[in-house]
């Protein structure tokens, strides 16, 4: 894709988000059927559902814009996948598993929250409010998932990998 404008610029990163949205409803699944505890398992539900939304959106975009969805790969996603299915592959106690879970979907949300910012920048700097409310939309999602994500580990996960992870 040649690029010559922010434009074009904007079109490639909503096109690399699309890909990545794409891999992680693939993931999503099997790192909630990883996780022992019930509220972590409900937090990668729910996202799951909500990044259904976030391709939605995406293709809303590409619609409005008249430009295919498809095309480029998210090598950065496909490697945050690959680290995360690395992880569930190993020998773990499962409040630890949990805790590593936790940190590898937080590896996954700040990486789409800055791409979603960037996006979005772009939309209102290029006048599409359409496309910078929708992707703001998502930006907050992402967010509250960080934000619960870390709940989660602070409150009690990490509590009890710390405490089942030396050996007790």
């Amino acid at each position: 894709m040649e690029m010559n404008s922010l434009q074009d610029l904007f079109i490639h990163d909503l096109k690399d988000l699309y890909n990545a949205e794409i891999q992680l409803v693939k993931a999503l699944p099997k790192m909630a059927k990883a996780a022992s505890d019930p509220d972590l398992k409900q937090t990668f539900q729910t996202h799951f559902a909500q990044t259904e939304g976030h391709v939605q959106r995406l293709e809303q975009i590409f619609q409005e814009l008249d430009e295919s969805p498809e095309g480029k790969k998210c090598k950065a996603m496909e490697g945050l996948i690959e680290e995360g299915r690395e992880l569930m592959e190993e020998d773990a106690q499962p409040q630890v598993m949990d805790a590593g879970l936790i940190g590898a979907a937080q590896k996954v949300e700040h990486y789409e929250i800055a791409g979603y910012g960037t996006v979005r920048t772009y939309a209102e700097m290029l006048g599409n409010d359409q496309a910078a409310r929708l992707l703001q939309q998502t930006l907050d999602e992402e967010g509250m998932t960080n934000k619960k994500l870390t709940d989660l580990a602070m409150q009690c996960i990490n509590v009890e990998a710390a405490e089942g992870g030396d050996g007790q």
